[in-house]
């Protein structure tokens, strides 16, 4: 599968490495490429991970969200303050019905933003499958999401409608409390118990 991923952070490289090494085709962006050469990379993929930070989405050139009419953009994103202790929204929307918003016409799909960019690298935390919820509107873009998540190990789980994205950002700050307001540390994830 052909992947541009937008972002080349810690989340993005995280995932850009595991991808290749499944041997999809990957390309990877930052603030530097040209806008021209990333509308380019997305109009040509398959499917598209954005890695940036929430607010950089609505900033992207506007060639670039032109390119990604019709496509399948999985939303690692989370609406997280400056100082990554607080979210800037949540409950009545989310970063990704925000970003449905800003790209419209692309198929939105919220996955991996529940996921510390450390643990991506193996998505096993002790010896189990890291939870990946996967939150979207559209079936077929859902699917392929859960594919990859799949393929990469995680425990994926279709969690529902796009709007369900107000439930797993918050879920990541919690992560994000637990892992440093209370000194547990990043190598924490989510696990999903089945009875």
């Amino acid at each position: 599968m052909k992947i541009s991923i937008i972002g080349n952070g810690n989340v993005g490289s995280a995932l850009a490495e595991r991808l290749s090494r499944l041997d999809h085709e990957v390309t990877v962006a930052d603030s530097k490429t040209d806008p021209a050469t990333v509308a380019e990379a997305v109009a040509a993929a398959d499917a598209v991970i954005l890695a940036v930070t929430f607010p950089a989405v609505a900033e992207l050139d506007a060639r670039v969200k032109a390119a990604t009419v019709g496509k399948i953009v999985i939303d690692a994103t989370n609406p997280l303050a400056a100082d990554f202790m607080s979210l800037t929204l949540g409950y009545t929307t989310s970063a990704g019905e925000q970003n449905a918003a800003t790209l419209t016409g692309a198929r939105l799909v919220k996955a991996f933003n529940t996921v510390f960019a450390g643990n991506l690298a193996n998505a096993q935390l002790g010896g189990t499958s890291q939870f990946l919820p996967i939150a979207g509107d559209g079936t077929e873009a859902k699917q392929l999401v859960l594919k990859l998540g799949e393929e990469l190990g995680f425990d994926a789980v279709d969690v529902g409608a796009l709007a369900c994205a107000r439930y797993t950002e918050p879920a990541v700050e919690l992560l994000i409390q637990t892992a440093f307001g209370a000194g547990l540390g990043p190598g924490i994830g989510y696990l999903l118990a089945r009875g």
